[in-house]
């Protein structure tokens, strides 16, 4: 454990180092910032990974005084055979790429130029698997020219070698050998300081981890192995990587889609930190909605937390083509007059999840609270789809303020095509958490005993007094297609045994004070007709 902080804390020191090589270059809080950050941190991550695995490979390596001389001094043949032995997850680098040849150069003429040229040679000889694809098939860079984000190109080989300088300073490869599943926490805490970039919010690509952790235990109880997990609004992956961690990284992979570059990156960085990288390739920048890259695959576990409420009135006609027919079963929410921005495209999200679940498939979505209790519309036809399929495996309402970004109060809607349809569970955690003040906003924390309450409560069918009722599907008919666990609260009547004097004392004081009441009352009236005798007209 001690071992564990240490590293935290040696990462973190790592990230404030570069983070102030931005300030001291007049990068501080600039737009650039983000990507100068998470690539150099990814480059100094891929580089310590790739030295590590190539120890493990080649011991002689390990005792070698000089690492990349004595990678250099290898023969072609035995340095390709070298890399044929390495996991596919790891990268490729030759001894030009590594951070102990460049920290040996950098008072070399144009070194800002040799740096940004060592990343992008990196990026093109690891494009197959570290890139990050488009709809259209196009694959991104793993690094920008980073350099050029320095608009005093007297400054950039300055630049270059301060970064160096902060990455040969210490290495993970202890870190890797230990095994220590901690780098959730440096991803947090490599991008907590961009909340706020080119107008977007961080928030956005953001689900807590509380409610991560829940969806993820109650969607995969028991172990299982070869299954293929699908997120179509990933932001930044916490989902993804919740339900990775629950199933085991070498049991699943990853697909995910998501419109912006910003998250899909992200997500990369996310998945490299979490021994995932064999799935980026699967990760697909693009329109899940009006593009879809896997509208033909279907999904073993679906997690999502899709945006609510988002203008699509820009590509609403398309979505009406009969190759979606099926797909939007429930329809298209219409263009309104005014908010467009309100339009409920979560709506769309669901049904696409739906349709793009596996056989035997599972699913956890984030809604709206409103959604399980709207009495028309897409929502009610979705809901009665559900019950009419058997679909449903239950709800769990969470406590409101439990997302930093949005006082929406959100349910977590639990599918499963092979649902149990006489015992679905319907969980009201509202009253649940604690508040705490983040800045100006209230957000409220789950315990981890709360947490681990509604998952037993939830994977066991239990009805709890105040939290949970466990119903059948023709009960839910019944409440005219009702989700939320309130409507099926009993309303109790408590009843208190007492002596028959107890009980005359209390009619007595009753009839007493009833009365008091009516004399009270009598000489009131008497009072008003008084008053209204009085009156004249003038």
């Amino acid at each position: 454990m001690t071992h564990d902080i240490k590293f935290i804390t040696h990462t973190k020191d790592l990230i404030d180092n570069l983070k102030s090589v931005c300030a001291n270059y007049g990068l501080g809080n600039d737009g650039n910032e983000f990507k100068i950050i998470t690539q150099v941190f990814l480059y100094k991550f891929l580089n310590d990974k790739f030295r590590y695995a190539v120890k493990q490979e080649m011991p002689a390596l390990a005792d070698a005084e000089n690492f990349s001389q004595a990678l250099r001094a290898l023969s072609e043949d035995d340095y390709q055979f070298l890399l044929a032995g390495l996991d596919p997850n790891i990268p490729r680098l030759a001894p030009d790429h590594l951070i102990s040849h460049l920290f040996a150069i950098q008072n070399s003429d144009d070194f800002a130029k040799t740096f940004d040229d060592t990343l992008r040679q990196i990026s093109i000889e690891n494009a197959d698997v570290f890139s990050v694809k488009s709809f259209s098939g196009a694959k991104d860079t793993l690094f920008d020219e980073l350099t050029q984000f320095i608009s005093d190109s007297s400054q950039r080989d300055a630049f270059a070698k301060a970064l160096i300088n902060k990455l040969f300073e210490f290495s993970f490869e202890e870190m890797f050998e230990q095994k220590y599943d901690f780098f959730a926490t440096i991803f947090e805490y490599l991008i907590k300081d961009y909340n706020t970039d080119s107008g977007g919010k961080y928030a956005e690509y953001y689900t807590p981890h509380a409610v991560a952790r829940i969806m993820a235990q109650i969607l995969v109880p028991e172990p299982v192995k070869g299954v293929k997990c699908y997120d179509p609004s990933a932001g930044s992956g916490t989902l993804l990587m919740s339900l990775a961690h629950q199933i085991g990284e070498k049991n699943c992979t990853i697909y995910s889609e998501d419109i912006s570059q910003k998250s899909s990156n992200m997500l990369r960085l996310n998945l490299v930190l979490n021994d995932l990288t064999h799935s980026i390739p699967n990760i697909i920048k693009t329109n899940t909605i009006a593009q879809p890259t896997y509208l033909d695959t279907k999904f073993d576990y679906i997690v999502s937390n899709p945006p609510f409420k988002l203008d699509f009135s820009d590509f609403r006609e398309d979505l009406e083509k009969d190759a979606f027919k099926q797909r939007f079963f429930a329809g298209i929410p219409n263009v309104p007059k005014a908010k467009k921005e309100s339009m409920a495209i979560y709506l769309l999200f669901i049904q696409h999840i739906m349709y793009s679940l596996s056989d035997d498939g599972q699913a956890a979505i984030v809604v709206p609270t409103g959604f399980i209790t709207a009495q028309s519309g897409i929502e009610k036809k979705i809901r009665e789809r559900l019950i009419t399929n058997g679909w449903l495996r239950g709800v769990v309402s969470m406590p409101s303020n439990i997302f930093a970004s949005t006082g929406t109060n959100v349910s977590v809607l639990f599918l499963d095509k092979k649902a149990d349809n006489e015992h679905i569970v319907l969980m009201d955690a509202s009253k649940l958490g604690e508040t705490i003040k983040e800045g100006k906003n209230q957000r409220t924390v789950l315990t981890p005993e709360e947490e681990a309450k509604i998952v037993a409560t939830f994977n066991n069918k239990e009805a709890v007094e105040d939290l949970s009722v466990v119903v059948t599907k023709e009960e839910i008919i019944a409440k005219n297609y009702s989700f939320s666990a309130g409507q099926y609260f009993e309303v109790k009547i408590e009843y208190v045994d007492i002596t028959p004097e107890e009980f005359q004392q209390k009619m007595n004081d009753f009839e007493t004070r009833l009365a008091t009441l009516f004399a009270e009352g009598n000489a009131l009236d008497q009072e008003i007709q008084k008053q209204l005798k009085r009156l004249k007209y003038d």
